[in-house]
């Protein structure tokens, strides 16, 4: 037996070392709700991942799925919440020998058996590189530099390597702060860092072969992690400025201190505790979240306005050990209305004359400890008593606060010779946060005694009267006395104000009179009252006034009227018409309405009435009428049967169009009633119109015309027309010429004008006339207008005469025929007559005294040869253009005409 136990011992060691080197895990399964709450344990501990024989002892959990998290006994929570079906997810082990492990983890939620899977072959593996991660002390001491960790690949074990580093706190910023021992993997730090500026680091080691300067391995990020040292004090942050309300209920909100840490957050570096270190007795702060509450509902803004109230704040939760800082914050107590105003004085008098008004008699100061110039500061101010009768008003000073007594109405000392009152004085604002209420003080007002006119014995006397009595009826007596004798003697009465002289008023016994007759429908009545003032004198002449308001009273003196002139009757067809006929009366009930209606007998069977009411009545035909103006009696008559028969003009038409949905006389009606004044319309219109044609016959056929004269030379002058027939006997044959017209065949002509003394005539059918003068022709059809014109053909000379031949220069034919002249006269017309006024003047001829710079002639004008009046030499002078004038006008001077 003893022989076997070797064996039995290599047994037990193989089966060891196998089962360690070739562990296997099986999955988790397990069975969940569909719906996972966060925090929900999946499994619970070591014993949850099936890790017995396998993991010597695991140090660290990873899981896959980051909705899933393992705790450091290796129980597995939901992070969040979440709804499944089924899910798989692993969870990495490592344990001290550094193997790692993965464990598969499967969720069903399912209440079926969950299947079956296959075993999972779980093997063990080293890590590449180790350890991780690593970490240094913010602000550390020196010495420099200092070791931090190893840093080592398994490849060393098959390669001669060195190290390498590189990236943040190495290569770039803060460059230098780490080193590596490239030989042995020793990591260090060169200088103390700071965690608020630098948290973490990770920058990349790579491994190479010495001898081949290849990797080999995959690079590795390295993460050094600063530790936080509790190296820096709390700071206030925020507002220091805070305010309450006055006399607050105690617990009352203030406000937040605020605080920051620059250390790590969530540690006891940053867990910062808040001390009052003055002002407890008002005031409380809550220790570690800084809210500020009132401890009292005593705080008085009247005792103190602000409160200045000094805090500390220390880290570490407090502890003494804990760094520190103090602050002071400013607590502001707003004003409520806790202050009634105070009246200076227990008792006010004053003093005011009779009969004065809107004067101020009384300034009433007060105190109010309340913040000035606000809502609770500022006193509103109330007579209480002795305003019964509105003499008063109070009002307040808005820069001192007082109150202002003023009298509007005025006092009689005969009747109130001493006023007492009572004055409230109140803020805007209600009183609050105090049991106080408002105060009020007595004021005696005295009134001084003045000499008086006299008074009526009513301001207002109200008479009635009825309308339409006799001129001289007494209608009543307005009389006044002094109040200070109690006496009428003396006084003497006199209309001020009668818009109708209607009343009469008696000087000595203010006796009221008619002097006119009082008619109740008179525009100077309003409502049924008319209205006088009386003024009342004694013997000081001191004056006093009083109204006296007649009341009117209606009689039946007014009829019942139609009013209007004409009502009109429209119907279509054979249907028979209506109107309405409305009645007035001036008068008032019983004396007026419901009216009664009668037809007067001349029409009865034509009109009929219907539909009365009190004041109108339906007018009907009952036969059809032609269209036409009806003269219809009707009897109108009031309640008391008075009135009498009127003529109601009714017009009869036929409806031609809808107005207003109702029917209305058209066209044809009104020319069936067309008035004189229409008719003369008419004719006016008429004898316009002939006017209007006569006077474009004158114009159009009027002999007396204004030509305008083109010659070569380019003088201008006017030529009229004239109704002379002939030129005169003084004209000489000489000046006849011969003027071809328009037909000119073979070298004979067929149409030619003749100017001589005798006549001038036309013949050839050419229409208008032609002067020759001087070599130059003046035709008033020769003109440009439209697109043609007309001019001399021939030399321009003073010996030719008789034989000048005219040609047309145009785009069209010969201007042969009477067709032809018409339709050029016709253009010359439309010339005239589309052109404005001002062209007239621009186509005339203008003659000037002065015949230009050059001219042989020299000036024409009258006062050129006064002092030659017996000289006819200047006719030598002449241009060509005048010759054959000058000739005719010498030969007549020489014969003695």
């Amino acid at each position: 037996m003893y022989q076997s136990a070797p064996f039995f011992v290599c047994l037990i060691i193989l089966v060891l070392f196998s089962s360690t080197e070739s562990c296997e895990l099986r999955p988790v399964h397990a069975q969940v709700p569909k719906r996972l709450p966060t925090g929900y344990i999946i499994s619970r501990g070591t014993e949850g991942l099936n890790l017995k024989g396998c993991a010597v002892k695991p140090v660290a959990f990873t899981s896959s799925d980051p909705d899933f998290a393992v705790k450091t006994d290796g129980t597995i929570i939901t992070v969040r919440g979440m709804v499944i079906t089924r899910k798989t997810f692993s969870v990495l082990v490592q344990d001290e020998s550094g193997f790692d492990w993965r464990v598969d983890i499967i969720l069903s939620c399912t209440d079926k058996a969950s299947q079956k899977s296959g075993n999972v072959v779980h093997k063990r593996f080293k890590r590449r590189w180790r350890p991780l991660p690593f970490s240094v002390v913010e602000n550390d001491g020196p010495k420099f530099p200092k070791e931090i960790e190893t840093i080592a690949s398994d490849s060393s074990v098959n390669h001669t390597v060195y190290y390498v580093i590189s990236g943040p706190g190495v290569t770039t910023d803060p460059v230098g702060l780490f080193i590596l021992n490239k030989d042995n993997g020793m990591l260090s730090a060169t200088r103390a860092v700071d965690r608020e500026q630098y948290p973490q680091f990770t920058f990349m080691a790579r491994v190479f072969d010495r001898v081949s300067n290849l990797e080999t391995d995959d690079p590795l990020p390295i993460t050094v992690i600063v530790e936080d040292k509790n190296d820096n004090a709390p700071e206030f942050s925020g507002s220091s400025f805070f305010s309450v309300p006055e006399h607050c209920k105690a617990g009352t909100v203030i406000g937040q201190v605020n605080a920051t840490d620059k250390d790590q957050a969530k540690t006891p570096h940053t867990l910062i505790k808040f001390t009052l270190l003055n002002a407890t007795d008002m005031f409380s702060i809550d220790a570690f979240t800084g809210v500020l509450t009132a401890k009292t509902n005593t705080l008085d803004r009247e005792a103190q306005d602000k409160v200045y109230v000094s805090i500390e704040i220390r880290d570490m939760g407090g502890a003494p050990d804990g760094l520190f800082n103090r602050g002071t914050v400013i607590i502001t107590l707003t004003d409520v209305n806790d202050n009634p105003p105070t009246f200076k004085e227990k008792l006010y008098k004053a003093q005011i004359q009779e009969n004065q008004e809107n004067v101020l008699v009384l300034r009433i100061p007060v105190e109010d400890k309340d913040l000035v110039n606000t809502a609770n500061w500022r006193a509103l101010f109330e007579v209480t008593k002795g305003n019964e009768s509105g003499n008063f008003r109070m009002e307040t000073d808005p820069k001192t606060n007082e109150g202002l007594l003023y009298v509007i109405k005025p006092f009689d000392y005969e009747k109130t010779p001493m006023v007492k009152l009572e004055i409230t004085a109140r803020n805007e604002a209600p009183l609050v946060g105090t049991t106080a209420s408002w105060l009020s003080v007595p004021v005696e007002l005295s009134v001084g005694n003045e000499d008086e006119g006299p008074e009526f014995s009513a301001p207002i006397l109200r008479l009635k009267v009825k309308e339409n009595v006799p001129n001289g009826t007494l209608i009543g007596t307005y009389t006044a006395v002094d109040p200070e004798t109690k006496s009428g003697n003396g006084i003497k009465y006199y209309k001020t104000t009668d818009p109708g002289s209607w009343i009469t008023v008696v000087e000595n016994t203010g006796e009221l009179r008619t002097a006119n007759t009082i008619d109740r429908e008179s525009p100077l009545v309003f409502n049924n009252t008319y209205n006088i003032t009386v003024r009342a004198v004694d013997e000081s002449k001191k004056t006093g006034m009083g109204m006296v308001i007649i009341q009117i009273e209606d009689e039946n003196d007014n009829m019942p009227e139609i009013p209007g002139s004409e009502l009109v009757i429209c119907h279509k067809g054979d249907s028979l018409g209506s109107v309405l006929v409305e009645v007035v009366d001036k008068d008032e009930s019983p004396y007026s309405t419901p009216f009664h209606f009668e037809l007067g007998a001349e029409h009865v069977g034509k009109w009929r009435l219907k539909d009365i009411t009190s004041n109108s009545v339906v007018l009907e035909q009952t036969v059809d009428m032609p269209n036409g103006l009806y003269n219809v009696p009707l009897l109108v008559k009031d309640l008391q049967g008075f009135g009498k028969e009127q003529i109601v003009k009714v017009r009869v038409c036929t409806c031609e169009r809808e107005e207003n949905g109702l029917g209305a006389c058209g066209a044809r009606s009104a020319s069936a009633s067309l008035g004189s004044w229409g008719i003369l319309a008419l004719v006016l219109s008429g004898l316009l119109l002939l006017l209007l044609c006569l006077l474009l016959i004158f114009m159009c056929t009027t002999k007396r015309e204004k030509l305008y004269i083109s010659d070569d030379t380019g003088t201008g002058g006017m030529l009229l027309k004239s109704n002379t027939e002939a030129p005169g006997e003084e004209v000489k044959e000489e000046a006849l010429m011969k003027i071809p017209g328009p037909d000119v065949v073979d070298g004979s002509v067929h149409g030619f004008q003749v100017m001589d003394s005798k006549n001038v005539g036309l013949a050839g059918g050419h229409y208008g006339h032609q002067y020759i003068q001087g070599g130059g022709m003046y035709n008033s059809t020769t003109q440009e207008f439209g697109t043609e014109k007309y001019s001399i053909a021939g030399h321009n000379n003073n010996s030719l005469y008789g034989n000048a031949m005219y040609q047309k220069h145009s785009n069209t034919s010969a201007l042969d025929t009477w067709r032809t002249n018409e339709r050029y006269l016709g253009k010359k017309l439309a010339y005239f007559r589309d052109e404005e006024e001002g062209r007239f003047a621009n186509d005339l001829l203008k003659t000037y005294g002065h015949e230009g710079q050059g001219s042989s002639a020299g000036s024409v004008g009258c006062c050129s040869i006064l002092d030659e009046q017996d000289s006819l030499d200047f006719l030598n002078t002449l241009g060509p253009k005048f010759r054959p004038l000058a000739d005719v006008s010498t030969k007549n001077v020489q014969s003695g005409n």
